[in-house]
């Protein structure tokens, strides 16, 4: 067990898709290598998108349609809590491109891989919120060009988003959690390693991550039930 964390402590805390598997969104690469039936080479990478802009643009229109129909679970609902009650700061980085932080409540979040509810313009590279399909002839709301938007998603081999602030964020936190996360894919399975020494770092996650080895406290357990349990634990004082 670690000590108790300074009340007005920066906690971080990465998620990944472990958090929004429990609401009923596919982990990112199943156990056959394959993403909704799809090979992730031909629907998240640049060079997909070059090759057969049609596929791409119809896989995330129907990832965006899917997402309608889930919502946050008790993970996302007791992340949002830690955020209101905690009187320090509380910084969530999710790998995630679902909405399930927000719909909960988070605010002070970063998507590091993007969203999928977000769409940019190839010719003046205005981002903007977009809910529905991406069609063919759709236009960007900012220049009205035609067929030229994208999903504002980070794909393999592209930068992740807003690494300066989350670097930062790790070199000061006094916390580091990671939630739900494989560990094997980097920046992000980087981040146990760029905090101060003395940091506590915990990881919650179904199995051990690549990286457990990093942590200084592991828990195993269904995100729905370790995470409540240890945003409890964090808002009750010791007495």
């Amino acid at each position: 067990m670690n000590s108790p964390v300074e009340p007005d402590a920066l906690i971080v805390i990465l998620t990944g898709a472990g958090v929004s598997a429990e609401s009923g969104l596919r982990t990112f690469r199943a156990a056959d290598g394959l993403w909704e039936d799809h090979r992730i080479e031909d629907v998240a990478t640049p060079e997909a998108f070059v090759r057969d802009s049609r596929l791409v643009q119809r896989f995330y229109n129907e990832r965006r349609r899917q997402l309608r129909q889930v919502a946050p679970n008790a993970a996302h609902h007791a992340l949002a809590r830690l955020e209101r009650e905690w009187s320090g700061e509380v910084l969530l980085v999710t790998q995630n491109v679902d909405d399930l932080h927000e719909r909960a409540g988070s605010q002070n979040l970063i998507h590091m891989h993007g969203e999928l509810l977000k769409a940019r313009c190839l010719r003046c590279g205005q981002i903007c919120a977009w809910e529905t399909d991406i069609l063919e002839d759709s236009q960007c709301p900012s220049c009205s060009r035609p067929s030229c938007l994208r999903p504002h998603i980070v794909w393999f081999g592209e930068m992740p988003l807003k690494l300066n602030r989350i670097s930062a964020a790790l070199a000061r936190c006094s916390v580091f959690a990671a939630i739900g996360t494989s560990g094997n894919v980097y920046p992000a399975a980087g981040f146990v390693s760029m905090v101060a020494p003395g940091t506590q770092t915990i990881e919650l996650n179904l199995d051990a991550s690549m990286v457990s080895s990093a942590f200084r406290e592991c828990i195993q357990g269904r995100a729905t039930d370790a995470v409540p349990a240890w945003v409890e634990r964090l808002l009750t004082p010791l007495g």
